[in-house]
């Protein structure tokens, strides 16, 4: 990212690569926090979606010993869902760098 946010260096940056093996060995449960406009138009495979405009962590389903990683489109509302989930005191610390932009350029499969 150009700009640093704020307490970014509290959250780890997943790759595609790296969340794509975890989702595919059931290690993560992926969690997109864009608005309902957004995922209807596309989204993440098996991605659980808690938008950010009314993020609740209590929302998210128990991932059952999986890492949770929080995606949006380019990877700053996930950050800020990460942090405002660890304030809350869930241990939530990872996010999908670059978003679902990133996830497409990897070559990664898409909803529509």
């Amino acid at each position: 990212m150009a700009e640093e946010m704020p307490r970014a260096d509290e959250v780890q940056n997943l790759t595609p690569e790296q969340v794509a093996a975890g989702l595919t060995e059931g290690r993560m449960l992926l969690v997109d926090v864009r608005e309902p406009n957004e995922t209807s138009v596309e989204s993440y495979p098996d991605a659980v979606i808690v938008p950010l405009s009314a993020f609740d962590p209590a929302a998210i389903p128990d991932p059952k010993g999986r890492q949770v990683v929080f995606a949006c489109r380019s990877g700053r509302r996930s950050v800020t869902a990460s942090l405002a989930a660890q304030d809350q005191g869930y241990p939530y610390k990872s996010h999908l760098a670059g978003g679902i932009i990133a996830w497409k350029a990897a070559g990664f499969p898409t909803k529509t």
